[in-house]
């Protein structure tokens, strides 16, 4: 039997980028930070998340189908920590002093400063174990940046 203890820390010793996963909830903004990201189709062009099941922003993202997607640069490592903290708040006030605006096909909010940004929009929902994938169809691409970008291997983030 593998004990969730070795399967984190045999997975730990996988790099993976750091991403941003925000929607719009009514007034509010929900965010946090996502490093189960990644590329499923060219045509159409589509991502997947993993968010877990239990999670608030897991319900937002079964009530609203469109969201966007921050990868983070090395400079924004404490921005990747805040929204990945605990009883976090709206993700307007994380932001704090960062740029962002709202993608104009998601109404999402959309760091500035990082590696690339991306509005989508959901077309599959699929439970896994205690998270759930949101495989989504890219509606566009708000930017593309050149920089060093933050990653996460061995429970730290690295540049």
């Amino acid at each position: 039997m593998i004990t969730p203890q070795d399967f984190t820390a045999a997975l730990a010793s996988f790099a993976t980028g750091v991403t941003v996963v925000t929607v719009k909830e009514g007034r509010d903004d929900i965010g946090t930070t996502v490093t189960a990201f990644t590329s499923v189709s060219m045509d159409p062009p589509m991502v997947l998340i993993s968010v877990a099941a239990a999670s608030y922003l897991c319900e937002v993202l079964h009530r609203n189908p469109r969201w966007a997607v921050t990868v983070l640069s090395a400079a924004q490592r404490a921005l990747a920590g805040r929204f990945a903290a605990e009883g976090r708040p709206s993700a307007r006030l994380l932001l704090g002093g960062h740029a962002f605006h709202r993608g104009l096909k998601s109404e999402a909010l959309v760091i500035e400063g990082g590696l690339a940004a991306v509005e989508c929009e959901t077309r599959l929902r699929m439970p896994a174990g205690d998270h759930v994938l949101f495989v989504a169809e890219v509606l566009g691409v708000d930017y593309l940046e050149k920089a060093e970008p933050l990653i996460r291997v061995n429970r730290r983030y690295r540049s």
